[in-house]
């Protein structure tokens, strides 16, 4: 939460509030669209690796698709951005749509303590800790 509080752009959390709307279910692709840009926040000028630094950031916390997502939503060909495996690729689709029109128009997009829940959910829910094994194992 912190680091996104450093954000001074608010088009991540209009992201975010534009696939709650159209996408209410999935949760992990509305937080794909919150936190897709942290990558340039945790290494200011290295735009060609953020999408991927900020994939490796969220994957200990909130798992292996929002790490995907994450990563996928870079532009083809600039840090490994391309369809992804297991169907996201509509996923990834919907996630530029986003971005684009919350680049375009100002929804009220709340504030980001209302995202708070939706992250501690799907922390809650996901089952490996932060070395990608499953919890309890050896």
């Amino acid at each position: 939460m912190e680091l996104l509080r450093g954000s001074h752009d608010d088009r991540a959390l209009r992201t975010a509030a534009l696939l709650r709307r159209s996408h209410p279910a999935d949760k992990e692709l509305q937080l794909a669209g919150l936190l897709q840009d942290i990558g340039q926040m945790l290494r200011p000028g290295d735009g060609a690796r953020h999408a991927v630094l900020a994939a490796e950031a969220v994957r200990p916390l909130l798992g292996e698709r929002v790490a995907r997502l994450v990563r996928l939503h870079a532009p083809a060909g600039a840090a490994g951005g391309a369809d992804g495996p297991d169907g996201d690729a509509d996923a990834v689709a919907t996630l530029h749509q986003a971005r684009e029109a919350a680049a375009a128009c100002g929804p009220d997009a709340g504030v980001l303590e209302d995202w708070r829940p939706l992250l501690e959910l799907v922390a809650a829910g996901n089952t490996t800790d932060p070395l990608g094994r499953p919890r309890g194992s050896v």
